[in-house]
């Protein structure tokens, strides 16, 4: 399924709260070192999806029209992900097609790397599971020692690999060949798409809940367990965790679950649906699949967030949308208490952060932020954010006391929700 599938079915109006507790021993961070990324020459957004304990980033470059395309699922024009070692930028190429990307994606401490890339062939089902609009094959990689190889499917066309862990094990998603009859008339991505882990080199599939027909794995541990959700062609039915090949479903609020990381203690983050139905916001669970969800919300003033990453401190990170679904804040939530990273940025890093998406060991944070001024004013740009024990003085929120804007388009910021897995929760 693509990831255009997979935030249709993020979005339901209905995503919800949920968090974190974490008992943990962290100890609150007064401010970040920040480090601007940028993004590559001729794209318009730079994302640092995630990081290894060393700092190393995977960042995905992408290119997209200033707001000329009106639909939800409107197409990007161009993607390529990238390796960044401390400003040394490593292009890891495509599988034969032009763009490569990733859906969260990961890169372990050996700076083994996944995600997905187009081939060079046509899709015979014209499916367009890469999402950038040329119905190209798009295939789960794994990048190692210089070299970008294909990982196999489940007997279908199409797949993603969204994250590798210590042991060099692997999830995402993978066809299977099926049509997926739960799909509405006009689909264009239609075939059944099912929660998929690769060990040396063979792909498996997860179970799903009874009744269900499609998944996909977002995150794995180093003991093996992942997580991710369980549903159908338009819908995050269930939060999922999985271990030793069962699932587990997730406690939620009645309206659905997505996980999106867990840590090495089992601790779950992710979103929720909210018990109205009405949104979707960040939680947490702390007693991994068999416990209770614990709501983190929202920052104040936002219309919802989800919980992307938490590390073995039970540090979480997220992101947040407001009313029009445009990207708001980036946020750690730490000790029972959520904070905008904006007001633990120093004025001097020029970036307001919108996006939080994983956190290490060392308790670096992977995201991407608004310029606020100068040449690049207005752009995205993929950042690296290392904690630091003294004060920073003047903060990014103290200099900016309005969201400052960037130059995306509505529109784009909606695809880009399709691209982070975002849309199964809207109807």
């Amino acid at each position: 399924m693509s990831a255009l599938r997979r935030l249709r079915i993020f979005w339901m109006p209905w995503v919800a709260m949920i968090v974190l507790g974490c008992f943990s021993d962290a100890v609150a961070q007064t401010s970040y070192k920040v480090t601007d990324l940028g993004t590559e020459e001729g794209d318009i957004l730079g994302c640092a999806m995630s990081l290894n304990n060393e700092g190393w980033t995977e960042v995905m470059a992408q290119n997209l029209p200033p707001g000329e395309q009106d639909s939800l699922f409107g197409m990007l024009l161009s993607s390529r992900i990238f390796i960044d070692i401390d400003g040394f930028k490593l292009d890891l190429g495509t599988l034969g097609g032009t763009n490569s990307s990733s859906n969260w994606g990961e890169i372990n401490d050996f700076g083994e790397t996944v995600g997905f890339s187009e081939t060079a062939a046509l899709d015979p089902n014209g499916e367009d599971i890469c999402g950038i609009g040329t119905h190209h094959t798009c295939r789960p990689f794994l990048w190692q020692l210089g070299h970008m190889n294909a990982l196999p499917t489940l007997g279908g066309n199409n797949g993603e690999a969204s994250a590798i862990n210590n042991r060099g094990q692997i999830v995402g998603f993978a066809e299977n060949g099926a049509l997926d009859t739960t799909c509405p008339a006009g689909t264009t991505n239609d075939q059944i798409a099912l929660p998929a882990i690769w060990e040396k080199g063979t792909a498996k599939p997860l179970p799903l809940v009874g009744g269900d027909v499609d998944g996909f794995a977002f995150w794995i541990n180093d003991q093996g367990q992942a997580v991710g959700y369980s549903g159908n062609c338009t819908t995050a039915t269930h939060g999922a965790s999985w271990k030793n090949n069962v699932i587990f479903v997730l406690a939620d609020l009645g309206n659905g679950a997505l996980a999106q990381g867990i840590n090495n203690r089992g601790q779950i983050s992710g979103q929720i649906g909210s018990a109205d139905g009405s949104t979707f916001l960040a939680g947490v669970w702390l007693n991994g699949a068999d416990g209770q969800v614990t709501n983190i919300g929202a920052p104040a003033g936002d219309a919802a967030a989800f919980a992307s990453g938490i590390n073995d401190r039970g540090q979480v990170v997220g992101s947040s949308l407001d009313a029009h679904f445009n990207w708001s804040h980036a946020f750690i939530w730490q000790d029972n208490v959520l904070t905008n990273l904006d007001t633990l940025f120093p004025a001097s890093a020029n970036l307001f952060p919108i996006m939080g998406n994983k956190i290490n060991e060392r308790g670096q944070i992977s995201g991407m932020a608004i310029v606020m001024s100068g040449p690049h004013k207005g752009d995205v740009h993929a950042f690296l954010a290392t904690p630091v024990n003294e004060r920073a003085g003047t903060s990014v929120a103290g200099v900016a006391p309005t969201h400052p804007k960037a130059n995306l388009s509505e529109n784009v910021n909606k695809q880009l929700l399709q691209r982070f897995g975002l849309g199964r929760f809207q109807k």
